[in-house]
């Protein structure tokens, strides 16, 4: 069986949580004994200007195959995909797997012109992201509505999307959410040099700097607590540099608040494996991978109480009213007085979270998804 991937903007990539999943997922395909393409965005989008974009065309044994992109807001996803699944169509797939609502938009041409089998991954409702204007908004919207008549199954990351496929489309979907590895937790050495952080000595937002992810509370939040400790708000902005600007005039030159952009491999393993707190107060997620990630680094979180975060922590973490700033406030500073408290969920995380959401389960099932679809 070979399959083929569609939606990401590129792997090997942490640009988002799609880009992550695309990762994993194929890595162990290809391990299982299947053929993989996948096929890539070309265009810097949330990178940071100073990284280099690798133009391998494997990796890990996953076929990549650049796809003609306008990098441009509201552009990308349409070109790089309607491009991908021209190129898709005439290849050798068997399966093709689409990620995310707007790349949905093409499936259509799947189905009219082929018999190739379809499976799409929504990772979250795009559609509601405030980056995205009118066109962008509805075209994303169209790109769901395609998936639920279109797709020969449906991926849900949370119960709450699942039930919001079966009461606006009546469309059966699957709940098969995201997987974690076990990390190797590592001392403060890239980022006492770059930030000089020591280990409890800050609380930590890592995620793209997009408004839904509501960093611009936790910075409101942060300057009214009396803390010596410092917040890091680490990750690149996704077609929001104006949003990237509001947050640091937010920050208002406080030297506490740390900015470090796009982070990945040992830098972001010692943010992670050192944070006090990690903080996620998004207004909306699909399947937050790195809430999974701080957990799985034995972290204890405090996230906003919207379903897709609450589904992922249970008990094993904290939560305060969605868009509350006075409530984050008050959680943020019960956390910072109450060393105890951290200490109990950090001794429950990590375990719980491995168990719960493991890689090789879920391919399994997604595996059982691309069988079951075929003719």
């Amino acid at each position: 069986m070979k399959i083929a991937m569609i939606g990401q903007k590129r792997i090997p990539s942490r640009e988002g949580g799609v880009e992550i999943v695309v990762e994993e997922l194929s890595t162990r395909l290809v391990n299982l004994g299947y053929e993989v393409i996948c096929y890539n965005r070309s265009g810097k989008h949330s990178l940071d200007e100073n990284i280099n974009i690798d133009n391998s065309r494997e990796y890990k044994g996953v076929k990549l195959i650049k796809c003609f992109t306008i990098d441009k807001k509201g552009l990308a996803a349409l070109t790089s995909s309607f491009v991908a699944t021209i190129k898709a169509l005439f290849s050798k797939a068997d399966v093709i797997h689409y990620h995310a609502e707007g790349p949905c938009v093409m499936i259509w041409i799947i189905k009219w012109f082929s018999k190739k089998r379809v499976i799409a991954t929504i990772h979250g409702l795009d559609w509601q992201r405030a980056k995205w204007g009118g066109f962008a908004s509805k075209y994303i919207k169209f790109g769901e509505k395609i998936a639920a008549k279109y797709a020969d199954e449906i991926i849900v990351l949370s119960k709450n999307i699942q039930k919001y496929f079966k009461e606006t489309y009546n469309r059966k979907t699957n709940y098969i959410p995201n997987g974690i590895n076990e990390p190797t937790s590592m001392k403060p050495d890239i980022i006492r040099r770059k930030y000089n952080l020591k280990k409890d000595s800050y609380i930590l937002f890592l995620g793209r700097l997009v408004p839904e992810k509501g960093v611009h509370y936790l910075i409101k939040a942060y300057q009214n607590l009396n803390t010596s400790k410092k917040l890091v708000i680490a990750g690149g902005s996704s077609d929001t540099n104006s949003y990237k600007e509001e947050l640091i005039s937010l920050a208002n030159n406080n030297k506490n608040i740390i900015f470090t952009g796009f982070v990945e491999g040992y830098e972001l393993a010692e943010l992670y494996s050192n944070a006090y707190i990690y903080c996620l107060p998004s207004d909306l997620e699909g399947m937050p991978i790195s809430l999974l990630e701080a957990m799985s680094y034995g972290n204890c979180c405090l996230v906003s109480n919207i379903p897709e975060c609450t589904e992922v922590i249970e008990d094993k973490g904290l939560t305060f009213k969605k868009s509350n700033i006075k409530n984050l406030e008050l959680e943020l500073n019960k956390l910072l007085q109450n060393k105890k408290i951290i200490e109990k969920y950090q001794s429950q995380a990590q375990k719980y979270i491995l168990e719960k959401y493991n890689w090789d389960d879920i391919v399994k099932k997604i595996l059982k998804l691309y069988k079951d679809s075929q003719i």
